[in-house]
């Protein structure tokens, strides 16, 4: 195993998730906050979840996403 590829291709992997995971959290919050559904100054509580199948490795992250 090279540990530098594998370095490279997790942190490029993790930098897709980060990037499409904010655009579609802002996408969401832009509309529910449109439509009504949240006032704008509540703080989101959210779950990720990562799986890895072939390893058995399932691995949550909690937090919030605060709104102001």
């Amino acid at each position: 195993m090279n540990e530098d590829a594998l370095n490279t291709s997790i942190r490029r992997f993790l930098k897709q998730v980060g990037v499409t995971s904010q655009r579609e959290i802002e996408k969401a919050v832009r509309a529910a906050v449109a439509s009504g559904k949240l006032k704008g100054s509540e703080a989101l509580p959210a779950v990720m979840t990562l799986k890895i199948g072939t390893l058995e490795l399932t691995h949550e992250i909690k937090g919030a996403i605060a709104l102001e």
